[in-house]
């Protein structure tokens, strides 16, 4: 499922910090900074969908990812690859070799970063 902009900014705020209070994770937010009573509709929504889950502090609700991190990205990108690459990892690594004028270096370390470690 694709998250809104400022839904995906909440739970990247909730990745990084683990476990937080709606108020901890404001700071962590792009300005302009949304009003807490915005954040607190989004964070509920966010429940709603299955990313977060909450746990009762005293009378004080502190949220936590339910969804990893890795996996929405993993989903994020099988989505962008299948819309605007034809389901080629190939093609989508051409596009940023040639658009973002990834050096032959770079290259090498994306090669190294995927190639299977012998044993």
């Amino acid at each position: 499922m694709k998250l809104a902009t400022r839904e995906e900014q909440i739970m990247q705020a909730f990745w990084e910090l683990k476990k937080a209070f709606i108020r901890d994770i404001i700071p962590l937010l792009p300005d302009p900074k949304p009003h807490y009573n915005s954040v607190a509709t989004m964070v509920k929504i966010l429940e709603e969908k299955g990313f977060l889950a909450l746990e009762m502090i005293g009378n004080m609700k502190c949220y936590y990812p339910v969804v990893a991190r890795e996996d929405y990205q993993k989903h994020t990108m099988k989505d962008i690859v299948s819309q605007y690459f034809g389901n080629s990892y190939p093609k989508m690594l051409a596009f940023f070799a040639k658009e973002e004028n990834l050096s032959e270096e770079d290259l090498k370390e994306i090669i190294e970063i995927i190639k299977p470690k012998k044993k």
